[in-house]
């Protein structure tokens, strides 16, 4: 079929995001990213990785924490521009061992918000409802 470089027919192909939402007191952590957004930790699915895999790599990676993997709590398409769509998808996630510090070893901005306080800052609307969902499983 011309065009179907998949052989699929009419799929459409979005890369994968993989993030993490991290509560600390109530408050949920977030990363700077170049579009001078707040964004969940987390990051680009790679070939032959189990989503679950790519979180707790990312957030090594982003922030030098370990972290443990719980539920799947959402997934969204986010247009980051008029020509790239990616595929979001969130999991809850924990840690059990915090520096006394938050720094990204990739120098991102690190910062905490609380969950009610995201409609004024620079966040793309979808991250709001994993944040909300997760936030309801763990009441400070």
């Amino acid at each position: 079929m011309a065009g179907d470089a998949g052989g699929d027919g009419a799929s459409v192909r979005f890369p994968v995001s993989v993030k993490g939402v991290i509560l600390r007191g109530g408050q949920v952590l977030l990363v700077s990213n170049p579009r001078r957004e707040w964004e969940l930790p987390g990051g680009k699915l790679e070939r032959g990785e189990k989503p679950e895999a790519c979180v707790v790599r990312e957030i090594a990676e982003e922030l030098g924490l370990t972290a443990s993997v719980g539920p799947l709590l959402d997934a969204w398409v986010y247009p980051i521009d008029a020509d790239v769509e990616v595929l979001v998808v969130t999991y809850g996630c924990t840690v059990a061992s915090w520096p006394a510090t938050v720094v990204s070893p990739e120098g991102k901005r690190v910062g905490f918000f609380a969950p009610d306080a995201l409609g004024g800052i620079p966040l793309p609307r979808g991250y709001q409802t994993a944040i909300r969902r997760w936030a309801a499983q763990h009441p400070v």
